[in-house]
């Protein structure tokens, strides 16, 4: 599964990256494919190792604040690994044909 998610505390004032760069490092020590970008981490994982990663994340970003926010976001198949990359893979590959056509 992939599961795509953004964690932030509330509270914490203006800048939250302190606490972003925390559970980032939460995600990067798990050993488990991921990417981050300006918007969402994205983890690749078994269903209970990456609910586990994201609730370590939540628990790192809120020692930063009382209340932390939770946006996620998942795709659940069974059976496929190398998404994580493979999904952009296939885009970029139909992009290339369209362009050659």
């Amino acid at each position: 599964m992939l599961v795509a998610f953004s964690v932030a505390p509330t509270g914490a004032g203006e800048s939250v990256s302190e606490a972003v760069a925390d559970a980032v490092e939460v995600v990067r020590e798990s050993g488990l494919p991921n990417s981050t970008d300006a918007m969402f981490t994205t983890i690749e994982g078994e269903w209970d190792e990456c609910f586990d990663v994201v609730r370590r994340a939540c628990e790192a970003a809120g020692r930063h604040g009382g209340r932390v926010s939770l946006v996620l976001k998942a795709d659940i198949r069974p059976g496929h690994v190398g998404e994580l990359t493979g999904k952009v893979d296939r885009l970029e590959a139909r992009l290339q044909q369209r362009n050659q056509g």
